[in-house]
């Protein structure tokens, strides 16, 4: 199945949006609109995090567990994600690029490696349904970083 990516530019530094993105517990606070249940195992940060959750989307639910399997501070973030008892492998890579007039974009991937027969077949509504999903991730994303850099500057 073909990748779906959605994008964000927000006010805040590279640095401080890895910072952010590299805490595990901190991407429930803007994907609990469809993932619940979170549970977390491992460092809280970086390589080798992670975090087991219920996906709630299309109407199915499906545990889902996230590792972090790359790093690069302070550019680019790659999660595993393993559902559907195994059968669903993927990929999420959040992307942190410098804008030249400030701020940073914020860019995520969700690329399948492997998926079940029934989500092959309706390819073009689950990657929608995932671009829909993932659009609202990055707009909660943009408010949560503000609400957690300002928190930290007082």
């Amino acid at each position: 199945m073909k990748s779906v990516t959605v994008s964000i530019e927000v006010p805040q530094a590279p640095e401080q949006v890895y910072d952010f993105l590299d805490v595990m517990a901190h991407h429930e606070r803007f994907t609990n609109h469809y993932l619940s249940d979170w549970r977390y195992d491992g460092p809280g940060r970086g390589i080798g995090s992670r975090a087991t959750v219920t996906a709630a989307l299309g109407g199915v639910k499906s545990d889902v567990t996230i590792d972090v399997v790359e790093a690069d501070a302070p550019r680019r973030i790659v999660e595993r994600n393993i559902s559907a008892g195994g059968r669903r492998l993927a990929h999420g890579t959040y992307t942190i690029t410098a804008l030249s007039t400030g701020g940073s974009r914020i860019s995520f991937t969700y690329a399948w490696t492997r998926a079940p027969l029934a989500e092959r077949l309706f390819a073009p509504a689950v990657r929608a349904a995932m671009r829909r999903a993932n659009r609202t991730v990055m707009q909660r994303l943009a408010f949560e970083l503000a609400r957690h850099v300002s928190a930290a500057g007082s």
